[in-house]
């Protein structure tokens, strides 16, 4: 899972839980968070998956829109890592479009309501 990073820690940390819930649920026996601005960095995180034997990498973006990080930082680190550790390296879309967001927003509105 690959966010964007925060210089507060709690942030980071929602990113890390909500990935090893992802991992949990999914069944991926392999999986790492990075971030572009905080450690681990996305580098780090490749590294490590490779060195446990991963054979292919899926780069799971958390973030909401396919904003300028994704359109222009991300496929510039995915090409140079995918070279230098000769393993393939895809990416999945943003949360952006999927129908649990609304679903979600609405939820914490209901909630928000009901105080």
């Amino acid at each position: 899972m690959f966010g964007h990073g925060s210089s507060v820690a709690s942030a980071n940390d929602a990113v890390r839980t909500v990935a090893a819930e992802a991992a949990r649920a999914g069944g991926w026996e392999l999986y790492e968070t990075a971030f572009l601005e905080a450690a681990p960095l996305l580098g780090e995180a490749v590294a490590s998956l490779v060195r446990a034997g991963a054979a292919q990498i899926l780069i799971l973006p958390y973030f909401l829109t396919l904003g300028i990080h994704l359109q222009r930082d991300l496929p510039r680190l995915m090409e140079d890592l995918s070279r230098q550790h000769r393993i393939p390296i895809r990416v999945t879309e943003p949360l952006d479009g999927h129908a649990s967001l609304s679903r979600i927003l609405v939820e914490r509105a209901e909630a928000g309501l009901a105080q």
